[in-house]
């Protein structure tokens, strides 16, 4: 199996200010990180040795991409507090090759954010050049802390070409701006089994 042959890496980063017509008392980061990827499986159907062989060949990669985007949102005032991974498969593909991402993505965010227990949500689909996909993120340490419960879209304005995958990984400082659904709190949260 060769190597993933990267055509490009994709870093964005946001900063929020305002929402619904208010200020935040800090500013809100997140963003994305995305990496189209030549699809060594185009055209037919990926065998399940194959896939395995491809997502321990995808880890390197992976890790690359959550210290990066890890390092770019975070300083001494800022740590991650959520987290998400997805993929797109170009057309010529199928879903299951997207979500060969599973493992090398959600431990990658893993390994960048020592070791949170929360599952790592994932959307993953098959689509045409610039198709968005909205990744779902929650709190690392606590999949149930609605607070936390966002999305973060990933666009890659000349993927995925029908032969490419694009996989990314994606992370937020904080809450959505101006959370204030009632019920169980940050303050609650017990991190022991990744749920509450």
């Amino acid at each position: 199996m060769p190597q993933p042959q990267v055509r490009k890496i994709q870093l964005d980063t946001q900063r929020v200010f305002e929402a619904g017509g208010r200020p935040l008392a800090r500013p809100h980061r997140s963003g994305s990180i995305a990496a189209v990827v030549a699809n060594p499986f185009v055209g037919r159907f990926a065998e399940e040795a194959e896939l395995t062989v491809w997502m321990t060949d995808l880890q390197p990669l992976a890790d690359e991409m959550s210290l990066e985007l890890r390092d770019a949102l975070t300083d001494s005032e800022y740590e991650i507090h959520s987290y998400g991974k997805g993929a797109i498969a170009g057309v010529d593909s199928e879903l299951e090759v997207a979500a060969s991402w599973h493992v090398p993505g959600g431990q990658s965010l893993r390994n960048a954010l020592d070791s949170p227990k929360a599952m790592v949500p994932a959307a993953k689909k098959v689509g045409p050049l610039g198709c968005q996909l909205d990744v779902p993120l929650v709190y690392i340490h606590a999949s149930y802390l609605r607070s936390h419960y966002d999305t973060q879209p990933v666009v890659v304005a000349d993927g995925p070409r029908p032969n490419e995958l694009v996989y990314a990984v994606v992370m937020s400082t904080g809450e959505r701006p101006h959370a204030r659904i009632s019920g169980f709190t940050i303050d609650d949260v017990d991190g022991s089994d990744g749920l509450r």
